[in-house]
Order: C-alpha cells, then sequence, then structure tokens
C-alpha cells in the first residue's frame, strides 16, 4: 500500500509525518549519523529560527503553526536511540 501528503508519496513513517506536519525533524532532533560542531551549531541555529517564526505565527492565530511549534519544540529535546547507544558505548570503551 503506497501512502500520499498532499500528492508526495511518503516512504515510511518519518516522512509521512514530515509531509503531513510540514516540520523537517532531522532540523529539530539532529540525524541519526554523526555531526560536526559547526554542522550542529548551523542546524540548531536554523531550528531555532523556523521554531521562532513558528511561534510568532501561532500566537498570532495560527492554530496549525503553534501546534507545529510545540512539536519542533519537543523534538529539540529528544536524542535518537542510534546516537545515544553510540555514544554510550564509546564512554564505556574509553573508560576500559
Amino acid at each position: 500500500m503506497r501512502t500520499f501528503v498532499a500528492g508526495q508519496e511518503a516512504h515510511g513513517d518519518i516522512e509521512f509525518a514530515e509531509l503531513a506536519l510540514g516540520i523537517d525533524v532531522d532540523l529539530f532532533r539532529g540525524p541519526l549519523m554523526f555531526e560536526a560542531d559547526d554542522e550542529r551549531a548551523a542546524r540548531e541555529d536554523a531550528a531555532r529560527d523556523v521554531l521562532a517564526d513558528l511561534r510568532e505565527m501561532g500566537e498570532a492565530g495560527d492554530e496549525i503553526a503553534g501546534w507545529d511549534a510545540l512539536y519542533a519544540d519537543a523534538l529539540t529535546r529528544t536524542v535518537p536511540f542510534l546516537r545515544s547507544v553510540r555514544g554510550l558505548r564509546s564512554e564505556t570503551e574509553e573508560a576500559a
């Protein structure tokens, strides 16, 4: 079965959420793979700008943008499982 959102085919749950909500999960959560410090800083700056815009639109009465802001803000507090396990493993290996 194929799933389409606004005429675009979604290839998985994350892509479906991105298409349906208009939120790039990796922008707010971070990628699953390694990210250099300068890349992370640039991504976090962009995420802060987008989040500020969503909040502003929400406060102006756009209910969808308000909900998107809440979702995006929650994503900024998550750590992808694979990345957290990789970090734990490297700390364990260093201690040994």
